[in-house]
């Protein structure tokens, strides 16, 4: 069998025998024409070096062979904020393209630009934009909110979530991260679930009809509390609308981690948010070990609130931290994760 290596700083990933041409299509397939010299020669690099760590670790790039498992693990990317949000769109390509972080969340307004107020040409130069750099636009973090019990504030927010929508389709994202901020003080908590719920339901129809999901983030006073979003998705029944888990500290009241995991699991969009996985405040890898074993392939956001000098390498520290929690992870799950490629 053959086995597979990885090196995380230069996010190359080699095969421990020589390819035959048949089987090197991954280095090839999805290559912008314009690649560039440098990018070449990684590519042809990946042929003839061979370097070691399992390729599991990353999801961007698999091997598809009958004898080669496919693995099943999360993607790893940023959220704008903090770390991106003073970096326009070239910069936070070049940084995360430094850093391995292979896709990004745009957060509304910051620096990037990238709001409803666009025209179609700029938003097509946005898309062209992460189509050549390889970045994958994960979508738009909105401050959306659907608690308010003042009709017009509701109908605003779910408004300007549409803008998100059509901004997303055009710029080529598949989401926008929505959320619930609190509970209305003047009515009761079953009526704000029920709302909050059914704004999900036309929004995850409405998405739909432009390829984007609507992922709502685990947040706000009262509303970050598993149960409660178990409640809120028992009314958002649209299988558009999904869970933006957020490791608050809320995930480990009673129950605890694993049974508020397991509450929502089933309900998890295409994202989630982490933040600096090293700063020892939150069980990541517990939280990763789960991902692993229910064979979550989305993507593990860091939402970053800490202020590096030098966000290149903050970023790049935060990947490798990321890839050896993810391989403790298969290490503890090595059954569930060597499910055969299809």
């Amino acid at each position: 069998m053959l086995s597979f290596r990885f090196d995380p700083s230069s996010k190359k990933r080699h095969l421990s025998k020589p390819l035959s041409v048949s089987n090197t299509s991954f280095l090839t397939n999805g290559l912008n024409e314009n690649l560039d010299r440098r990018k070449l020669l990684v590519a042809g690099a990946a042929i003839a070096t061979s370097v070691v760590i399992p390729s599991s670790i990353i999801r961007a790039t698999t091997v598809h062979t009958a004898s080669v498992p496919e693995a099943k693990v999360p993607r790893f990317g940023l959220v704008t904020y903090l770390w991106g949000k003073d970096m326009d769109v070239p910069t936070l390509l070049e940084a995360c393209d430094y850093s391995g972080m292979t896709g990004v969340e745009l957060r509304t307004e910051h620096r990037h630009g990238v709001e409803p107020s666009l025209s179609q040409v700029q938003r097509q130069e946005i898309r062209k934009r992460f189509d050549r750099s390889g970045i994958t636009l994960i979508g738009y973090g909105s401050n959306c909110e659907f608690h308010s019990s003042q009709p017009d504030v509701l109908a605003t927010n779910i408004q300007l979530c549409k803008e998100y929508i059509h901004l997303m389709h055009d710029c080529g994202g598949s989401g926008v991260k929505v959320k619930p901020n609190a509970f209305a003080p003047d009515v009761s908590r079953a009526k704000t679930i029920e709302q909050i719920g059914n704004a999900l339901n036309e929004l995850a129809e409405y998405g739909q009809q432009y390829g984007q999901q609507i992922r709502l983030e685990v947040h706000g006073q009262g509303t970050s509390e598993l149960s409660v979003v178990r409640e809120i998705f028992r009314v958002a029944t649209h299988p558009n609308t999904t869970v933006c888990w957020n490791s608050n500290h809320e995930d480990l009241i009673a129950p605890g981690l694993q049974a508020n995991f397991e509450m929502v699991r089933a309900r998890f969009g295409e994202t989630l948010h982490v933040r600096e996985l090293n700063l020892n405040d939150y069980p990541y890898q517990d939280l990763m070990n789960l991902l692993v074993k229910t064979e979550y392939t989305g993507w593990v956001l860091m939402e970053a609130r800490t202020d590096p000098k030098n966000k290149f390498e903050a970023m790049k520290e935060q990947r490798a931290v990321f890839d050896s929690m993810v391989q403790l992870a298969i290490n503890a799950n090595p059954i569930s994760n060597a499910t055969p490629s299809k």
